[in-house]
């Protein structure tokens, strides 16, 4: 099933993706619903972030084709930061790339969407907490990050997370290609099975630290490749299984 958040004229709603359609959700995935009878054809709406987390929590360094790439030594637990829900924009929206930065960088990354609250959860049931996943770019201002020692200002600005198109549930996460392209050229190209993390290692680590709540999203880290963009720029996030996250750069105001 994949699962849209999506605007139908000045209405928020929820949806899953049937072919060429989508058809409506009463209530939301996060509780009960049930799926109507209502359908829209896909260029009769608009598809936005498919859900509002209220943190988005994400890995400093979890592909060993990254770690070989950076020259550091495989970490022995999970590099955690932080990316705000200011952050989020959705599928076809713009990343601005802010006048404080120089250089600015795109990170293709699979991301694990929060279906009920975890907190202190072990590995074995951490695939409960899990709604499903979908793409992420974690834009990054390059030149700040060494600059803070910490990676909040590089990380967070506003539209330095696209998510989207739609959360992808009943998939095997650990087997999946994931690449970026920018302006139509592979940049990255990688797959899950070369994590140093998987999704359920992350959920019950991280789980150990904050409470996830319902909508939260784990971005599980980038492959090698990582590269800048500049304004007037097109960057795709392709990830099998899940779909195509796309967005251009605009300068800002």
């Amino acid at each position: 099933m994949k699962i849209v958040r999506y605007a139908e004229g000045a209405i928020t709603k929820w949806g899953v993706i049937e072919g060429e359609a989508v058809r409506e959700m009463d209530g939301d995935p996060f509780g009960h619903f049930h799926l109507t009878s209502k359908t829209k054809k896909m260029e009769e709406v608009k598809l936005l972030a498919p859900c509002l987390p209220s943190k988005i929590v994400a890995l400093g360094l979890n592909y060993r084709d990254h770690a070989e790439e950076m020259k550091i030594v495989l970490p022995k637990e999970p590099l955690l930061f932080l990316k705000p829900s200011t952050s989020v924009i959705g599928p076809e929206e713009a990343i601005v790339y802010p006048k404080m930065s120089a250089r600015v960088d795109y990170e293709a990354e699979l991301a694990v969407v929060i279906g009920k609250v975890a907190k202190s959860v072990s590995e074995e049931r951490a695939g409960e907490y899990i709604l499903g996943y979908t793409c992420l770019n974690d834009v990054t201002a390059r030149d700040l990050q060494p600059k803070d020692g910490q990676w909040t200002r590089a990380k967070g600005f506003d539209t330095f997370a696209p998510i989207g198109p739609w959360i992808a549930t009943d998939i095997d996460p650990h087997h999946l290609d994931v690449a970026s392209y920018l302006n139509g050229e592979r940049r990255q190209h990688s797959n899950t099975k070369n994590l140093i993390f998987d999704p359920r290692e992350l959920v019950s680590f991280i789980s150990r630290v904050m409470t996830l709540l319902p909508g939260d999203v784990i971005a599980t880290g980038t492959p090698s490749g990582i590269g800048p963009m500049a304004v007037g720029d097109k960057v795709d996030v392709v990830i099998e299984g899940v779909g195509i996250l796309s967005n251009d750069v605009v300068a800002e105001e």
